[in-house]
């Protein structure tokens, strides 16, 4: 029976959703791509037949978008300390031979440090009309690919918004309590 045809049963929606990025809920995000992914396949011929098999799977990077507001939840400056907590030193003094002036970004420091992308810091969460958490994206080994700080112009009144992109190696998928993990 379709679930139109049912009161009790209501789809998800669009709208209702919730993101965690280094460990604090973004309410000022705007709209997020769940994660994707596709697997590969490799052919092999024999005789006169091609035959398909399955290969790996690759998840594709997911966006975000965030609007910018003043203040303390600033998203330029929360994306910075993202950057900064990830190893990346702004202005690395090259005659200085510390550790710090030759540190730079590395999957590692992104993946390790909760106050940058760290362990379950991305997270995407899918709520019902009561607000309750119905299904769970975490990214694992998440880091920043690329920061898109919007354009300002004189010609708009529209909110500055940032777009993130983010690169990870898997997701987990926890819905109704069953958690979908790689084997």
């Amino acid at each position: 029976m379709a679930f139109w045809k049912q009161n009790d049963v209501v789809p998800k929606r669009k709208f209702r959703f919730k993101v965690t990025l280094a460990n604090d809920v973004a309410w000022w995000a705007k709209d997020v791509k769940v994660p994707t992914f596709s697997v590969g396949e490799t052919q092999h011929s024999y005789l006169d037949n091609v035959y398909k098999f399955p290969g790996k799977t690759t998840w594709d990077d997911v966006s975000l978008t965030l609007v910018d507001p003043a203040g303390d939840n600033d998203v330029i400056n929360k994306t910075m300390e993202i950057i900064t907590n990830a190893g990346y030193a702004i202005r690395p003094d090259p005659t200085n031979n510390s550790q710090d002036a030759m540190s730079t970004i590395s999957k590692s420091q992104f993946a390790s440090n909760q106050q940058s992308l760290g362990a379950n810091a991305f997270k995407i969460e899918i709520l019902d009309e009561k607000g309750a958490i119905i299904e769970s994206w975490t990214l694992n080994n998440p880091f920043l690919k690329s920061v898109d700080f919007d354009t300002m112009s004189y010609e708009s009144d529209d909110l500055r918004s940032i777009t993130l992109t983010v690169a990870f190696d898997w997701a987990t998928c926890d819905v109704a309590g069953q958690t979908y993990l790689p084997k």
